[in-house]
């Protein structure tokens, strides 16, 4: 019988889960993320997330988390003790994952960064950089041969736009996406033109510099809850995987089940 393995991406903004039956995935859904969660509330949120897919915390066999924000990881450990059994792998210095890491301070690497860098290598069996449209815009570079070589971290489209409107009082909160032209005649049309076009401009630019400089042409994977709104106007973005960090968690939940840990 194929194991039943949970994986959660806890971002700074959104929690992303999905339940893996193999390789294959029966069931994803994201809840907003609260740093003030404790053991017992991720539980209570997991399992609202599970009843929408039919999924019992009962039938799960592992875990394998990535958390970006510090406080939850012990509340994620205990949570896993007192609802799954223990079995629960958080992503991190130690944990196999099959590539080396060729940057100054290799503990500063984010799990979700480095999730993506596996499961974008694995998808392009190449060179690759993998874009992920979060609270920041990452930018992960991985070399033909496999390893991280390191990346750019922007900030993101939402902070951004919070931002705009929070220091420019006449300018409010408007809906992501595109406007018909980039020519806005409307105010509300004009800030989209500037979010959408605006960091679509910065993805190509950043990705060219990061092409030139790598010395082969990768190919360029973007992940994230707002690929969909800004890689239409990418002319940089070769395809985009919305399941790259939940794919990378379940690839190094597989390395660290076969092989003990680095």
């Amino acid at each position: 019988m194929l194991a039943v393995l949970l994986a959660i991406d806890a971002g700074n903004t959104q929690t992303h889960i999905g339940v893996f039956k193999g390789a294959q995935l029966t069931h994803q859904s994201r809840f907003a993320t609260e740093d003030s969660a404790t053991a017992d509330e991720l539980a209570v949120a997991l399992r609202s997330a599970f009843e929408l897919g039919r999924v019992g915390l009962d039938a799960l066999d592992s875990c394998v988390v990535s958390c970006v924000v510090p406080r939850l990881d012990p509340e994620y450990m205990a949570m896993s003790e007192r609802y799954l059994g223990g079995a629960c792998l958080m992503v991190g210095p130690g944990v196999k994952t099959g590539m080396p890491i060729r940057i100054e301070r290799p503990r500063e690497l984010g799990s979700d960064r480095l999730a993506n860098a596996v499961a974008g290598h694995e998808l392009v069996e190449g060179a690759c950089v993998v874009v992920d449209f979060g609270t920041t815009i990452n930018f992960d570079v991985v070399s033909g041969g496999g390893e991280y070589l390191g990346g750019v971290i922007a900030p993101g489209v939402e902070i951004s736009l919070e931002a705009l409107t929070q220091r420019a009082a006449k300018l409010t909160k408007v809906e992501l996406e595109a406007p018909g032209t980039v020519i806005g005649k409307t105010t509300e049309a004009c800030i989209q033109a500037g979010i959408v076009y605006g960091f679509a401009g910065q993805v190509d630019g950043i990705s060219g510099r990061i092409a030139d400089e790598l010395g082969e042409q990768p190919e360029f994977v973007a992940t994230g809850g707002l690929a969909g709104t800004i890689v239409p106007f990418c002319a940089s973005i070769d395809r985009v995987d919305e399941l790259l960090t939940l794919t990378g968690l379940r690839l190094i939940h597989e390395r660290n089940a076969t092989a003990p840990a680095n």
